[in-house]
């Protein structure tokens, strides 16, 4: 039952979640996200994705396009809890998007197609999460379309996310007869009657009813099944199951919530977010197995080495993480999660990055593009500020007197780029401020001048993201930019190393010299990843010598010997070196270990790395056969292959090279009718023979 919300300040942190919604592209996170704020009465009127008209894809291309780019966040309330929600974007390209928010969420709820079941960026998505331990539920989503099935749903989550799904729900009709769920805790039915889900004016969108006779005996079975698999994974539901043979409500509910907060197990849910179905109980798991603020570790942050402890405490320090900017001609928004302390209208606070004060002019509570203000925000709060103006995604902002400095989100290294410039010359300096506020936007973009031919390089994780980041420059801007054809980062990896390669840095001219003797092994490393080892002993090389080495090497790994791309994949070792009384230093060792390393790789075997992706096609029968061509003639490997009514779903590794302009194709040998996605698995050799393009 929906009910008004206090103010903020009267709450303790206990009545607040913070949660985003996951899933892949289609999977109905949007329409989710639109129903909980339109029962919550955060609006009154309920948006369509395909109508334009929802709140959180404000933005003119999300609209334009129908899915979700730019996380959001939105708030609103239910139960006497304050609910701060961010929906994240479902396609690969954004899923740095997805990584900033999940950086600031204590929990999630992951949606599911119930005809597709776990795909491809949902497993993705998943597997982030759980890199932040972020508790879960899932909600089995679309249960109204052909072919849906809960069960083969959960059989998904269960082999691909390798978790135990608690099934909580079971769903009454199938496809177009959808109308409700038996609520296996409660054992009793909820019921949506056509017309009555359309406007939530009073409490009663849903009845409660008894459970129908023709599905007594399943809910019977699957609630047995439940308290079975709860008592194995919690001692206290066991000890009682032992002693009852079953599971009173009161214990199961509180067991389903420990083994949440546990990560041990998924509380899955089920229902039609189009159709207005399964929301309410959506909305009650929320409220009962994600956690608050107060539930979740007290944060870990640093200062000095020294590694601190900050719990979701008001009175305590200020500290937060801001993990969004919108950076715009009329100033900067910097979104805001608060850890720990309080802070007010007016406040200066240190970004404990740079060191500078930062004043917060303004606080906000979002509502995707609108915003209310607020006088102040407390620990657990997720906020948006004005004010401060060196601070980036991944800085801590903190009380000036109690400095800390907490972990960033990680940033995945960008796969593809395209040359731009501005079609008109006036334009160029207009075309360098619009590209620097996009990378400040989003970190995931990076911008570079190549130093061969002097073009301006934009670099992101896909064609897509590329695509929207020039649209950006155009609309928001008002000029025209030319762009390249696209192009992938490759990388050089070593095959057969070299051992005892000796270098000797001997610069004299004048006063002090240089002189610095090396011997390096270089030798490959399976993991797309640097490692330097030193084996000297005696004292030969003092240790800030070689922490100087280490240095050098870093710096050599910017370009290979093959095509000046980045190196990866090698273990580096000092086993011995020289230095001279007067000459040595720090800088003679830091530019003998980068010459020493360019000389080791020219005399190593290398070879050429190129990302690749899984893709993942669904396609009607009749064009697999032309499908499976087109992949082989784009070196793709098919690893699986299944049918579902009428339809293929092949799983393939592609490279990314190779995906140009794929969209197009498939749709051409399938009549329009095939569909795919793709998620970077990592870089692979590229065969000889093989033209970089």
């Amino acid at each position: 039952m929906r009910t008004n919300m206090p103010a903020p300040s009267t709450r303790s942190s206990a009545y607040v979640r913070n949660l985003g919604i996951l899933a892949h592209v289609d999977a109905g996170k949007t329409t989710v996200t639109e129903r909980i704020l339109f029962l919550t009465g955060a609006t009154h009127k309920r948006g369509e994705v395909h109508d334009g008209t929802t709140v959180t894809d404000f933005d003119a291309q999300e609209r334009d396009r129908g899915i979700t780019i730019f996380a959001a966040a939105v708030s609103c309330a239910w139960d006497g809890h304050r609910i701060n929600l961010i929906d994240t974007p479902g396609h690969v390209d954004f899923a740095d998007e997805v990584e900033r928010s999940l950086r600031v969420l204590d929990g999630a709820v992951a949606v599911f197609d119930a005809v597709a079941g776990v795909e491809p960026q949902s497993e993705s998505v998943w597997r982030q999460a759980d890199r932040y331990d972020v508790p879960r539920i899932a909600f089995v989503n679309k249960l109204d379309r052909a072919g849906a099935d809960l069960d083969t749903a959960v059989a998904s989550i269960r082999e691909r996310l390798h978790t135990v799904p608690l099934v909580v729900q079971l769903p009454i009709g199938q496809e177009d007869e959808f109308t409700g769920v038996v609520d296996l805790l409660r054992m009793r039915a909820q019921v949506w009657h056509a017309g009555r889900g359309d406007t939530y004016d009073t409490h009663d969108a849903y009845e409660v009813v008894p459970i129908p006779a023709a599905l007594r005996e399943q809910a019977d079975q699957r609630r047995h099944l439940l308290e079975e698999t709860v008592a194995e994974l919690h001692p206290a539901a066991m000890e009682e199951y032992c002693t009852t043979s079953a599971l009173s409500t009161g214990t199961l509910t509180a067991a389903l919530r420990d083994l949440t907060l546990s990560g041990e197990g998924v509380v899955v849910l089920c229902g039609s977010a189009y159709r207005n179905r399964g929301i309410e109980p959506l909305l009650e798991a929320v409220v009962s197995y994600l956690p608050s603020p107060q539930d979740v570790p007290a944060m870990r942050g640093s200062w000095d080495d020294a590694v601190q402890e900050r719990a979701a405490d008001p009175t305590a320090p200020f500290a937060g993480l801001v993990f969004k900017v919108n950076a715009t001609a009329t100033g900067r928004m910097t979104y805001l999660r608060v850890y720990s302390g309080t802070i007010t209208k007016g406040d200066t606070v240190m970004n404990a990055g740079t060191g500078r004060g930062e004043r917060i002019g303004r606080i906000l509570r979002v509502q995707a593009d609108r915003h209310a203000e607020l006088d102040r925000a407390a620990a657990g709060d997720i906020v948006a500020v004005i004010g401060p103006k060196s601070a980036r995604a991944g800085s801590t902002l903190c009380a000036p007197d109690a400095p800390l400095v907490l972990e960033p989100p990680a940033v995945t290294a960008s796969v593809v780029s395209v040359a731009v410039e501005a079609r008109r010359n006036v334009d160029t300096g207009r075309l360098s401020s619009a590209l620097a506020r996009l990378v400040e936007e989003d970190p995931s973009l990076a911008v570079r001048v190549d130093a061969e031919t002097g073009q301006t390089v934009l670099s992101g994780m896909g064609e897509l993201h590329l695509e929207v980041a020039v649209e950006k420059i155009r609309r928001t801007h008002g000029f025209d930019v030319e762009v390249g054809r696209p192009q992938v980062s490759y990388r050089e990896t070593v095959v057969r190393g070299v051992s005892g390669l000796t270098y000797r840095h001997v610069k004299q001219e004048g006063g002090a010299g240089q002189f610095a003797h090396v011997v390096l092994d270089v030798e490959p490393l399976e993991a797309h990843a640097f490692v330097f080892d030193s084996t000297v002993v005696g004292g030969r090389v003092p240790q800030e010598y070689v922490r100087a080495v280490e240095a050098g090497c870093r710096d050599a790994l910017a370009e290979g010997p093959l095509g000046g791309h980045p190196v990866t994949g090698l273990r580096v070792t000092l086993t011995d070196g020289a230095t001279h009384s007067k000459d040595s230093s720090e800088m003679a060792f830091r530019t003998a270990g980068r010459f020493a390393l360019r000389e080791a790789l020219r005399a190593a075997e290398t070879a050429l790395l190129e990302p690749v992706v899984e893709l993942t096609a669904t396609v009607p029968d009749d064009a697999v056969g032309a499908v499976l061509g087109d992949l082989a003639a784009r070196r793709g490997r098919v690893s699986a292959s299944t049918t579902r009514a009428g339809t293929a779903v092949l799983t393939a590794t592609v490279p990314l090279a190779e995906l140009f302009g794929y969209a197009s194709r498939l749709r051409g040998r399938t009549q329009g009718r095939g569909t795919f996605t793709t998620r970077p698995t990592g870089y692979a050799v590229v065969p000889a023979g093989v033209l970089v393009r």
